[in-house]
């Protein structure tokens, strides 16, 4: 079992929809068993830019996250094109354990 975990931007979009939604609706079709889409309330990356809550709690393109539970074999299928999907984003896989 694996934990494959996807940092995105809340304002990420591919196709006219949220980017989180586009990786969700790719991971269901392709038989993945779960996905979680996680908003954060504040956080920064590589660029050192903090992502939080703006001027009069209006967001402030907030960090999103996805996190997925399954088989390795499984996430590694549709690894690439969650990177073809999602150039930009950090991608990381944990081991996990089913309890």
């Amino acid at each position: 079992m694996k934990l494959l975990v996807v940092f995105l931007d809340e304002t990420d979009t591919r196709h006219d929809m949220p980017l989180y939604e586009a990786v969700v609706r790719r991971l269901e079709r392709r038989g993945v068993g779960g996905a979680t889409v996680m908003k954060g309330i504040m956080g920064f990356g590589s660029q050192h830019k903090i992502h939080g809550r703006g001027l009069l709690g209006v967001s402030d393109d907030r960090p999103i996250t996805v996190m997925v539970a399954e088989q390795e074999e499984k996430l590694r299928e549709v690894l690439p094109e969650l990177r073809q999907m999602a150039p930009e984003a950090i991608i990381i896989m944990l081991d996990a354990e089913s309890l």
